[in-house]
Order: C-alpha cells, then sequence, then structure tokens
C-alpha cells in the first residue's frame, strides 16, 4: 500500500531568506514583495505577518501602512525552486521516492522504508524536528494518497499520521479548498452551499462536472485514492545502481524475489570493483501506470554478499502493489562505506564475523531497528546511569563495571518504593513490604555508600545513597537503598533482583 508523507512548509520564502541572513527575530513580521503588473505586492509572508493582519496579494504599500516598520525582502522565485529541490533532495535519506510540490511543499512515498526510522510516527518527528533545528516552520503529515497527506498536513494538527484506509472520515469536515481546488472554484460550489468535502460525495457528478470541470471530481478522488495521481520522483543521486527493464510487464512475487536476487548480484559485482560494501538498498518498481513502488532496507555493517542481501529485501517484497504489472525494476545503494576483501574462514577456523552481521540484519528487519540493541557500560555513580543501548554490532568502548562491586542481575528501569522495617533506625532492614507482599529478612549485607554526580544537577549535591544487599527467607535475593539518614526522613527503594 503506498504511504505519502507530505512536507508543508507555509514560510518558506521568508524562512529560508531568515536562514540565509540572521533576519529580525521571528516575532518582527516578514514579507517578500514582488510585481503583479504596476503594482508590487506581497507574495510570501511568515507567522508574525499574517498574526497582523498581512496576506498574500496585498499591496506592499498598505501593508506598510497597516504595519509601520514592516521588513520587506525581494521575492526570488527562482531561488526558493532551486532550494526545495535540494531540500527535496536531501530528504532522499527517508526514502527513495521523493518529489518536491513546489511552492512550499515536498512529498515522500515511505511505503517499504518507514520501518528504518522506527515506524511511521517515529519519522514523521525525525523530520520535522530536523527542519524546525534548521530554522524551516515546518507541518508534516502522512497518509495512503499525496491528496489526503496536503489536506492533512494544511488543516490537521502538525504531525498527523492518518490510518492505512481510514483516512476518508478524517477529511470529510475539511474545507473544500483542502482538495487543491483553485480560488475560483471554491468560491463557486461555496455559492451553492458546498464548503466541505463532504458535501461533494452526495453531489451528482454529471451536473458538477458541466459547471466547474473535471477538477472538482479528479481531486475528491485522488483524495480518497478512488484515482491514481503519479509523482515526478526525483531520480536518487546514487552512484552505485543497476536496472532492469522487463519486455512484458512482471507482478508474481516469485518473479519479484528472482528479479531482487539479479539486481542484488550486479550490484554486488560492482560494489566489489570499488571495494565498497553497502549500508542501505533503495528497490524502486515502475509500473505500468506510472506509479513507483519501494522498499529500503538497511544493515549493520557494510555488505556486499548477493544471497544475504537479496534474503532481504525478499522480506519487504510484500509490500509492492504490483497492479496492473511492473515494467522497470532498479536497485541502488545510496549509502555505501569501504569494504576491504577478506579470506573466508577455513573449516575448524574462526566464524566469519560478518555471520553476526546478517544475523542482526534479519532480526532488526522483523522486529524493528528500535528493538535489537546491547547494553554498554558508561562511567556513572547512580547504577541506573551506568548503562545504556548501543547498536549491536557497536564497538567496545573499553569502560567495564568495577569487579569488585557486586550488582544485582537485573536492575529495574526506575527504584520502587518499599517500607521497611530496621532494629535501629540506620541498620539495616529487617523485613520489607514490596508490591504488596511482606518478605522478612534473612540474611544483609551493606552499606554501600553512593553519592549524587554534583555536576550533572545542583539537587545531586548532597545527595546519597546506602545500598544493602539482602536475602529474605526464600532465598530470593533484592538489591535496596536508604536516600538519606534516617533521622532526615529517609525513604527506602528497591533497585534490583537477583545476583549477577
Amino acid at each position: 500500500m503506498r504511504r505519502v508523507v507530505c512536507v508543508f512548509l507555509p514560510s518558506w520564502p521568508t524562512d529560508r531568506w531568515r536562514r540565509r541572513h540572521g533576519g529580525p527575530p521571528p516575532d518582527e513580521p516578514v514579507v517578500a514583495a514582488g510585481q503583479d503588473g504596476p503594482r508590487r505586492v506581497i507574495t510570501a509572508l511568515d507567522r508574525a505577518a499574517r498574526a497582523a493582519g498581512l496576506r498574500p496579494g496585498l499591496a506592499l504599500a498598505q501593508a506598510q501602512a497597516m504595519v509601520p516598520g514592516l521588513a520587506v525582502i525581494a521575492a526570488d522565485p527562482e531561488g526558493d525552486a532551486a532550494a526545495l529541490h535540494r531540500l527535496a533532495a536531501w530528504c532522499l535519506i527517508y526514502a527513495p521516492l521523493v518529489a518536491p510540490d513546489p511552492p512550499d511543499g515536498i512529498w515522500i512515498d515511505v511505503a517499504g522504508a518507514a520501518h528504518l526510522q522506527g515506524g511511521e510516527a517515529a519519522l514523521l518527528g525525525s523530520l520535522r524536528r530536523r527542519l524546525a533545528r534548521a530554522g524551516y516552520r515546518v507541518r508534516v503529515a502522512l497518509a495512503d494518497t499525496p491528496g489526503a497527506a496536503w489536506a492533512a498536513a494544511r488543516c490537521l494538527p502538525p504531525e498527523t499520521v492518518l490510518p492505512p484506509a481510514g483516512q476518508r472520515p478524517h477529511l470529510l469536515d475539511l474545507p473544500l479548498w483542502a482538495l487543491r481546488l483553485d480560488r475560483g472554484t471554491v468560491s463557486g460550489l461555496a455559492q451553492l452551499g458546498l464548503t466541505r468535502v463532504a458535501h461533494l460525495l452526495d453531489q451528482p457528478r454529471g451536473p458538477l462536472r458541466l459547471r466547474f470541470g473535471e477538477e472538482p471530481g479528479r481531486r475528491l478522488d485522488q483524495a480518497l485514492g478512488h484515482a491514481p495521481e503519479p509523482l515526478a520522483y526525483l531520480a536518487p543521486p546514487a552512484e552505485h545502481a543497476v536496472r532492469l527493464a522487463f519486455p512484458e510487464p512482471i507482478g508474481a512475487p516469485e518473479t519479484l524475489a528472482r528479479v531482487a536476487g539479479r539486481l542484488c548480484a550486479m550490484l554486488a559485482e560492482a560494489l566489489t570493483r570499488h571495494g565498497l560494501g553497502a549500508r542501505r538498498l533503495d528497490l524502486v518498481f515502475r509500473r505500468v501506470d506510472g506509479l513507483d513502488q519501494a522498499v529500503s532496507v538497511g544493515t549493520a555493517r557494510p555488505s556486499r554478499d548477493p544471497t544475504h542481501l537479496a534474503r532481504l529485501l525478499t522480506e519487504r517484497l510484500p509490500q509492492i502493489d504490483p497492479g496492473h504489472g511492473l515494467d522497470e525494476a532498479r536497485l541502488s545503494a545510496p549509502r555505501v562505506e569501504r569494504l576491504d576483501a577478506r579470506q573466508l574462514a577455513a573449516p575448524g577456523e574462526e566464524p566469519d564475523p560478518d555471520a553476526m552481521a546478517e544475523l542482526v540484519d534479519r532480526l532488526v528487519l522483523r522486529l524493528g531497528p528500535g528493538r535489537v540493541f546491547r547494553r554498554s557500560p558508561v562511567e556513572s555513580e547512580w547504577p541506573e546511569r551506568a548503562v545504556r543501548r548501543v547498536a549491536p554490532l557497536s564497538p567496545a568502548t573499553g569502560v567495564t563495571w568495577p569487579a569488585d562491586l557486586p550488582r544485582p542481575g537485573r536492575l529495574l528501569p526506575v527504584p520502587e518504593p518499599v517500607a521497611v522495617l530496621a532494629a535501629l533506625p540506620d541498620a539495616p532492614p529487617t523485613a520489607f513490604t514490596w508490591r504488596g507482599t511482606r518478605r522478612r529478612v534473612a540474611r544483609a549485607d551493606g552499606p554501600e555508600r553512593i553519592f549524587g554526580e554534583w555536576w550533572l544537577a545542583e539537587d545531586e549535591v548532597a545527595a546519597t545513597r546506602d545500598y544493602y544487599r539482602v536475602e529474605d527467607e526464600t532465598g530470593a535475593r533484592y538489591w535496596l537503598f536508604r536516600d538519606c539518614l534516617t533521622r532526615e526522613g529517609a525513604r527506602w527503594w528497591l533497585h534490583g533482583l537477583g545476583e549477577a
């Protein structure tokens, strides 16, 4: 199924100017002005200018009278279009199918590629945060069709994911201009009482076509997925790519798998000549109706093993919708790294290290990139900060946990409060209640005092923890700590279970 992201940049010309020149603060209005016959009019403006009552098409003289000291820049539509094209090319890091949508938008078909970013919501969040950090005001939305994504990006919350095959109810209450209809058509429909998308659904197409042409019905069908909408995608700037054209359209799953294997063999041969390995592969099929279908996979380490790469792509091929047939396939490696030749291990020797990388690739493909990781030690006084998640094949940092400090086999993500009884105020506990169950302590060892990391947080300057290893009457072991002295109002917490 097709899944399209619409990136909407509502103040693209002024944001781009601010990024290049610094410009006034965001709360001071900035407008771009150009010639409209004998008049100079506003062609673009930022959020502050809209809040001041300005709008595109307004005469510049009138705008300056409304907002004294208004910052005015020269309109640069050619420069804006070229910069939008460059930004669209940058978006190829998210998916292989990207198309500019002048003057202020970008399309990204992320079907088969969203998993590389941790899912659709994570992809939208990453894309919006990175563009916002670059100084651009941005709204993003994801839907099954370009039309639905375009409407959602402009009319719904700034980071919206419409569920697959569930966009229709989200579009019904939107204004008609959200279907990308021109102002004259929207005004004419409003005179008939048709102001919302839902109003068009029950209208007979014949009279509507006679008065307003094909555009209202076509845009409605495109938004709902009833009519195709091909996009002019950018060609990926991949130096390492191979292509196959078919004399007859194909579509059978086994045929697609054979094509993927053949393309991987061709690409592996090219990568071998350059001493490179692929870290990402984009496989794009062109349908006979002009729509592209794409899948992407990533690898934990550089690889040019055609069998392994083909296996990864084959896992994603069920996402390809062949429609009435596919007439071309191209495979590119937009991300490559140096990979020198190595001698294969002989029987009885150490196994090939690439075998672990291949296993990781298959696990990531099936479970998702955020679910495959390993734990790495970190230099920290607090136990919960002394470990972090890293990529499964990340190199060792050289940091290790102290061998002379006993630690539990399982550390809770967040310490949990417990009620403790002790013979003396600052003595080890004799019993404690955790999660509603009372446990009597048979043995206890401690305390091990740990001080706060004052260089990280001011509230840890005087922080201390006294840790105790305790064993209850059943032999179960726990790691408890007291967060200060009893006379200072100490609280007890359970932080670990078992013993390493």
